[in-house]
C-alpha cells in the first residue's frame, strides 16, 4: 500500500471518528420551549392591598424512552445574600443552586443570631453584631426555614435546587420557565403557605413537547398565620424582649 493510500485511509478514519464523537456528544433532545403556569391560592379572595404569596416552581427530568430531557445542572450565581435589616430578612424567599454559598450580612444596629434546624441545611451562626456578616454553603437540595434566635418575627426560606429549570412567581401569580427541553418532568411547588412541619412540596408529572408547554393552574395553600410558628434554637418558647440587654441595644 502506498503512502498516499495510507494517508487517505487515515483521513477517512479520522473523519469517521470526529463524526461519531459529534453524534455521541450531541444532546438527545435539542428542542426546547418556554413553559408557563399560574399560581392560585386555595380558598381565598385576596384584597388588592394584600401581600402577594410567593411560590417557587421547579422541574426535575424523568427518564424517557428514546431520549428526552437529561439531568440539568443549576449554575451558581454570585452574591447570594439574605440581608438582616429592620428586623426582617431581605429577600424573604431565596432560590440557590446546590453547592452555593449564601451571605448573611447584619445591617441592623443590634445583634442577630441566624439559625435553621429544619429539613434542608442545618446551621447556627451564633450572635454577631451590626456591620458583620456570616456565610453558609447550601451543599444539597432541600428547603431551609431560617429564623433569628433573638427576634421571633424574623423568618426566611432558602430553596436549594439541583435543576436549572425553576421560576419564582410574579406579583400576579405568573410563573415562566425558559429553555426547557422536551421530555417528562416532575413539577414541584413550594409556597409561603407551606411551613417547616409539612411533608414536602406537592409533586405531579408533566410532559413538555411541541404544543404542550403549559403547567396549568398550580394551586397552593393559603398562609394561615401559624405556618411559621416556631421555637427558638433550643426548642423553647422565645423570651420576652429585654431592651436593656446588649443584644437589643443600639450599637454605635
Amino acid at each position: 500500500m502506498t503512502l498516499t493510500a495510507i494517508g487517505k485511509r487515515s483521513a477517512v478514519s479520522a473523519s469517521v471518528c470526529v463524526l461519531a464523537l459529534f453524534v455521541l456528544c450531541a444532546p438527545a433532545n435539542s428542542e426546547v420551549t418556554t413553559v408557563h403556569g399560574k399560581i392560585e391560592v386555595e380558598g381565598t379572595r385576596k384584597a388588592q392591598h394584600a401581600r402577594p404569596t410567593i411560590a417557587v416552581v421547579w422541574l426535575t427530568p424523568l427518564a424517557a424512552a428514546g431520549g428526552g430531557a437529561g439531568p440539568g445542572a443549576a449554575t451558581s450565581p454570585a452574591n447570594l445574600r439574605l440581608v438582616q435589616k429592620n428586623r426582617s430578612f431581605e429577600p424573604r424567599v431565596l432560590v440557590a443552586p446546590a453547592g452555593a454559598a449564601v451571605e448573611f450580612p447584619n445591617r441592623d444596629p443590634f445583634f442577630h443570631n441566624v439559625f435553621s434546624l429544619f429539613e434542608g441545611k442545618r446551621f447556627d451562626l451564633g450572635l454577631y453584631e451590626a456591620g458583620t456578616s456570616r456565610m453558609v454553603r447550601f451543599d444539597r437540595p432541600g428547603i431551609s426555614y431560617i429564623f433569628c434566635n433573638i427576634h421571633p418575627e424574623m423568618s426566611a426560606v432558602v430553596i436549594t435546587l439541583d435543576t436549572p429549570w425553576y421560576a419564582v412567581s410574579t406579583g400576579n401569580g405568573q410563573v415562566t420557565i425558559a429553555d426547557v427541553p422536551y421530555g417528562r418532568y416532575q413539577l414541584h411547588t413550594w409556597s409561603e403557605g407551606i411551613g417547616p412541619d409539612s411533608k414536602g412540596s406537592p409533586v405531579r408529572e408533566i410532559t413538555v413537547a411541541e404544543g404542550s408547554s403549559s403547567m396549568g393552574t398550580i394551586r397552593v395553600p393559603a398562609e394561615n398565620g401559624a405556618h411559621l410558628a416556631h421555637k427558638n434554637k433550643y426548642g423553647r418558647d422565645y423570651d420576652p424582649p429585654a431592651p436593656d440587654s446588649s443584644v437589643y441595644r443600639q450599637q454605635h
